[in-house]
């Protein structure tokens, strides 16, 4: 080893002159580790909670959709035959969908009502999977059946089994005067994607009774798709409106919720840079340790001034030091902030066992669950920029340690 490496790992080492020194190293140690702990189980928190949010979403949400300017898509079988020879679409399956007001004893709520074809729909997204109670097979054509999210059932006091009423935007001439167009639907079940603004906002009913109710007659509002790669859907859905031949209008899940997941990216780099500080204090705590230690080593550094060690040799031995404590914070908050990470959802429901309390309200956050998913780009990213501050840290002193004259430095010795 060379002798550079050697006199700064001793000086790591407490000694009877220098525990006060040791002591302000190993707390510079923590600060940084617990810096770098912090920050990865931030932005894991960030990448857990979009992660868990783009699935649940995708789970009622198709990757893109197509539909037609103006009232409908008349010719929608030539279209899904027309889409279906793109090899990047999986599954193709209409939909006609229009807002509504749900009337249920004396309760009455909102609601985007989405007439479907069950055997085609679970093709393209998972409701099927997400049914709480009854089946949604069982939605047949002229039966008027519904299939409600839970959060919905619940505000309109239903359950399944019982009807509702849906009132449309369409008005009715009577000799009485215009008045909304009604029909009652029995709830047939009820679904829980985990969601809260789609179990509180969405209805399923069957296409053609939404056709009789919305009177579309055989058109459809557009087409839902799921694509091989739901993250070439902008590049896809546009290709296939292309080739179509234009007049068409294509949404994609990524606009559709563009604004969502922005200020979720947002927020994840806002909280980097402001987490990041708490390690830039941590790894400038290293400039104070490695001025008390060459101030304490004013002796030791002429001694090996006057033997023959160059300014750049004592330059390395004091960097060795800083890098030293750096690299051990570093890799210290790393292992601590992975293993939070990875086993935060039992932490939290261990720490809600023991408080008594739910810290995570899914009408507010979406998501009862805090969920966390470690991105190694992220964990190197945080990692590297930390260890870069602690090694800007031992500059200074280090280059204040090697521009030491012996002369002065052992006047008073």
């Amino acid at each position: 080893m060379k002798y550079e490496l050697l006199i700064g790992g001793r000086y790591l080492r407490s000694g009877r002159d220098n525990r006060f020194v040791s002591f302000i190293s190993l707390i510079s140690m923590v600060g940084i580790a617990i810096g770098v702990a912090v920050l990865i189980v931030v932005l894991s928190v960030m990448n857990g909670f979009q992660r868990e949010l783009r699935d649940r979403i995708l789970t009622l949400t198709p990757h893109a959709t197509i539909s037609a300017f103006g009232r409908g898509l008349a010719d929608w079988h030539q279209t899904i035959e027309s889409v279906q020879r793109n090899e990047s679409v999986v599954a193709a399956a209409p939909y006609i969908e229009d807002q509504a007001l749900l009337i249920a004893h004396d309760k009455t709520s909102g609601a985007a009502i989405t007439g479907v074809l069950p055997e085609e729909e679970r093709k393209v997204d998972a409701i099927g999977e997400k049914m709480s109670d009854g089946s949604f097979d069982d939605l047949r054509a002229g039966e008027f059946g519904i299939v409600l999210g839970n959060e919905l059932a619940v505000a309109l006091g239903v359950k399944r089994g019982d009807r509702v009423v849906i009132a449309t935007p369409q008005p009715v001439v009577t000799p009485a005067g215009v008045t909304a167009r009604l029909r009652g639907f029995k709830v047939i079940g009820l679904f829980k994607s985990g969601y809260y603004e789609y179990d509180r906002n969405l209805a399923y009913v069957h296409m053609s009774d939404a056709a009789r109710l919305y009177r579309m007659d055989d058109t459809v509002t557009g087409i839902r798709l799921r694509l091989q790669d739901m993250f070439a859907a902008r590049q896809v859905v546009r290709t296939l409106a292309l080739a179509l031949g234009g007049g068409y209008y294509v949404t994609d899940w990524t606009q559709r919720h563009e604004n969502f997941f922005r200020s979720i990216q947002l927020t994840k780099s806002v909280m980097f840079i402001i987490l990041l500080l708490v390690v830039a204090v941590a790894a400038f705590n290293i400039v104070s340790t490695l001025v008390m230690v060459v101030k304490d080593k004013q002796s030791d550094i002429a001694i090996l001034r006057t033997t023959g060690a160059a300014p750049g040799s004592i330059l390395t031995i004091f960097m060795t030091q800083g890098t030293v404590i750096g690299m051990i914070g570093t890799l210290g908050g790393v292992a601590l902030g992975v293993l939070l990470s990875v086993n935060l959802e039992s932490l939290v429901h261990l720490l809600e066992a023991v408080v008594g309390t739910q810290f995570l309200d899914a009408k507010v956050y979406y998501m009862s669950d805090l969920p966390a998913a470690v991105q190694w780009p992220d964990v190197f990213k945080i990692a590297g920029t930390a260890f870069g501050l602690c090694l800007l840290s031992t500059i200074y002193p280090s280059w204040r340690a090697s521009r030491t004259q012996p002369a002065e430095a052992l006047r008073h010795d």
